[in-house]
């Protein structure tokens, strides 16, 4: 079953509300958790579930998650049939970019026709979870469905940002709704609503079918959400998959995220620094894959003043060197350097940052490549750090790639 499973990742997506972390690179390709870029826990998922041919649709400010993927996820044989290919807009049906996630694999088309694979595994490149794909695909064939979509139970409050199913004993869905204004809620549980994830299997031959059928028309947006699955349902077989169950080979944490926002993307980063997090990257059973540079070992220096460079509390990528200065509860990428008497706190640091003597970085996210002149401080007075940067709602500064301050 698995060797006739085709992996489609949608992976163009603008990621406007994470700007200026998108200025430069697609949402799938911003980086996480000290390492990672989004788009390996989606791929990670593929590896450990023998998925080993995987199509990403890529449009946005591509170059940086092709690269990405050219050196961290160039693994699998062709020879044997394996392969990640990155497919861009080829503009082959139309003069068109992608304008919807069902017509982004509508003009793929061709691709799908000359698969052999039987079944169509569609999942997205932004969000951070561990999912054994091969078990919802055996569900999928258990209950003969048409479509199984994946769900996973939301706070009722939150079920507007989704789409929301209504489903019966037999988990069929009767209705789907997308980003309802008034989601309905879970029968047995009035406080939650059953939220799809926005990962559904098809098998192939009716995937080309309903993708025609979108397409013709004129009225459609071209969305699974709110076009493809809501007309199947009536007379479909459009069956719901509980995420987090017993069954598969990852353990059942029942974390997913969506990192679409600043805060959203903020508190997930520092939601790895709980004593036990949500979200274990220590797992040895469903390791996350990823590029890594070839970087010495991270440490902690004595300063010119001859402070010990110390950290409480937070994760320090390859090639970071601390000297002198102090970081606590912070999430710091490669080849960082934290100077004398410097504070880092409750920040985000991508790789290459440079932060000053004596300066004081809090609640922020800095992009690579940005010095932080020595004295400076960013997250203590917000109205000055509003002045220069992108501050979020929940008041995270976040300051752009190879910004560079005024002196």
């Amino acid at each position: 079953m698995l060797d006739k499973t085709l992996a489609i990742i949608l992976a163009g997506g603008v990621g406007s509300r994470l700007y200026p972390l998108t200025a430069d690179r697609a949402k799938p390709a911003v980086p996480f958790g000290g390492k990672y870029r989004i788009i390996d826990f989606t791929l990670a998922n593929c590896l450990h579930s023998d998925i080993r041919r995987i199509l990403v649709l890529t449009q946005y400010k591509s170059h940086s998650l092709q690269k990405h993927l050219r050196d961290g996820w160039s693994i699998f044989n062709p020879e044997l049939g394996e392969y990640i290919t990155t497919v861009p807009p080829q503009m082959r049906v139309s003069g068109e970019w992608y304008s919807g996630t069902a017509n982004a694999i509508y003009q793929n088309l061709y691709m799908l026709e000359r698969s052999d694979a039987e079944w169509v595994l569609i999942l997205s490149g932004d969000h951070i979870y561990r999912m054994d794909y091969a078990e919802m695909l055996r569900a999928h064939v258990a209950s003969q469905a048409d479509v199984s979509v994946a769900c996973m139970e939301v706070d009722i409050q939150q079920a507007a940002q989704f789409g929301v199913m209504t489903v019966d004993a037999d988990g069929r869905i009767s209705d789907f709704a997308e980003k309802p204004e008034q989601p309905r809620a879970l029968p047995e549980d009035p406080g939650h609503a059953l939220a799809s994830m926005g990962i559904y299997v098809f098998s192939k031959k009716l995937l080309l079918e309903v993708l025609q059928q979108d397409h013709d028309n004129p009225d459609s947006s071209h969305d699974f959400g709110r076009d493809i699955l809501p007309a199947m349902i009536p007379e479909g077989r459009v069956f719901a998959y509980r995420f987090g169950g017993m069954g598969g080979r990852v353990t059942p944490d029942r974390y997913w995220r969506d990192v679409g926002s600043i805060d959203a993307y903020y508190d997930a980063n520092m939601a790895l620094l709980e004593p036990v997090p949500p979200l274990d990257l220590y797992q040895e059973d469903w390791t996350i894959r990823t590029y890594q540079g070839q970087h010495p070992p991270a440490r902690t220096v004595p300063g010119a003043s001859g402070n010990e460079g110390v950290f409480v509390n937070s994760i320090l990528g390859s090639g970071t060197v601390i000297a002198g200065g102090g970081v606590n509860h912070s999430v710091l990428f490669s080849r960082v350097r934290v100077y004398d008497e410097a504070i880092v706190e409750d920040a985000i640091l991508f790789d290459d940052v440079v932060v000053g003597s004596n300066a004081q970085v809090k609640h922020c996210i800095v992009d690579k490549g940005v010095v932080i002149p020595d004295g400076e401080t960013v997250g203590i007075d917000r109205d000055k750090d509003a002045e220069r940067f992108h501050v979020s709602p929940n008041g995270i500064v976040v300051i752009p790639k190879n910004y560079r301050f005024q002196l």
